[in-house]
């Protein structure tokens, strides 16, 4: 189990760069902001710290001629974080985007560079964009099962109690801020599911009862809320958590390994997101033969990722498991999702293929 990561002061943070600018300026020298380089070739994994740490590369962005405009956008943009904090309040990314507007010519031309400035903030300040205000426009995972969810009310302040049982055929939806929640729960574990439709098939017939467990759809690639609640609901409980995906490469690595130890984009602020001890149950390359399941060819994108995998990703190159299995991957040519094990019943995955996987952590993938 990971250790709580203490978060910084956003605001200290951001006075302790303008600061540093404000005194380069005062002795004539080019003013800078420091931040590091947000990529998988910046970035080390041991099983120790459970994540992918940065290195040392960074970059520096110095006021010259021509990057006069880019420098300026950077403080603006804090400037605008500094503000929603003061007023206790949020801006998404798009909105972002439009405020800048207001900037004369340092406004952004598409959103693609606002939200790029907006990642160089958090990581200059090593702070989360959440603490800053900043929030994406996409809603968090959904989560079902053994569960009461503690939250406040933002006008009395008072507990609210929320029986994540008790939402009929729906499931709560993750906020895009986690850090007031609390929780109640007797569940065992945390299974987390890649897609809506497998989610959906387990919160219909209560497999979370069955189980003693609690749901947690990733919708895909999971957000940062999700990732956030998952490691916060994981971490305060100390339940253990198991990933199902489809039998991909995209879900092998964009979606279980992003849980589980982060990416080399965000590795400034993995420590808060990470869930080191997820475990992945399937389905796997392995499931393929031993299942039987129906697959499809594998395309020329994903025989690449597989690949560069193999060749660049550090979580793959520190566990021989993951090598094998990509191996595998690529000599049968094949892959496979959840649905495929429909099979065998709409509800195969629940009578025999889940407490199988469960009872045995010897097919499990690190």
């Amino acid at each position: 189990m990971s250790k709580k990561a203490e978060l910084k002061d956003p605001v200290k943070e951001i006075r302790a760069i303008s600061k540093d600018i404000y005194t380069d300026i005062k002795k004539k020298n080019s003013p800078s902001i420091h931040m590091p380089i947000r990529a998988l070739s910046n970035v080390s994994y041991d099983d120790k710290d459970g994540f992918f740490k940065l290195l040392e590369k960074e970059k520096i962005r110095t006021l010259t001629a021509s990057t006069i405009k880019t420098f300026a956008q950077t403080l603006h943009m804090m400037a605008e974080a500094k503000k929603v904090i003061a007023t206790d309040d949020i801006m998404t990314k798009r909105e972002a985007y439009y405020v800048s507007k207001n900037w004369g010519d340092a406004k952004f031309n598409e959103q693609p560079e606002s939200d790029t400035v907006m990642d160089d903030v958090e990581a200059s300040l090593a702070v989360l964009r959440e603490q800053l205000g900043f929030i994406p426009e996409e809603d968090g995972g959904a989560v079902s099962g053994n569960l009461t969810i503690i939250d406040k009310d933002p006008d009395t302040g008072k507990d609210i109690k929320i029986d994540c049982t008790k939402f009929a055929s729906g499931a709560y939806n993750i906020p895009s801020s986690v850090e007031q929640l609390t929780f109640d729960t007797k569940a065992k574990f945390i299974l987390a599911i890649e897609t809506a439709g497998m989610f959906q098939r387990l919160v219909k017939h209560k497999y979370y009862k069955k189980a003693n467990c609690i749901l947690v759809s990733l919708k895909g690639v999971p957000s940062r809320a999700t990732r956030r609640f998952v490691k916060k609901l994981s971490t305060d409980r100390k339940l253990p958590v198991y990933v199902f995906t489809d039998n991909d490469f995209y879900g092998f690595f964009n979606i279980y390994r992003t849980l589980k130890v982060g990416s080399g984009n965000a590795a400034h602020v993995n420590q808060h997101f990470c869930v080191p001890n997820a475990k992945f149950i399937g389905v796997s390359p392995q499931d393929v033969i031993d299942y039987k399941l129906p697959t499809h060819p594998l395309k020329d994108v994903d025989i690449k990722r597989g690949k560069d995998a193999m060749k660049n990703d550090p979580f793959v190159q520190h566990h021989k498991e993951w090598q094998k299995a990509i191996q595998l991957q690529l000599k049968l040519g094949v892959r496979s999702e959840q649905q495929s094990l429909a099979k065998y019943g709409l509800n195969f995955v629940i009578s025999d293929y889940l407490p199988k996987k469960l009872k045995d952590p010897k097919s499990w993938l690190p």
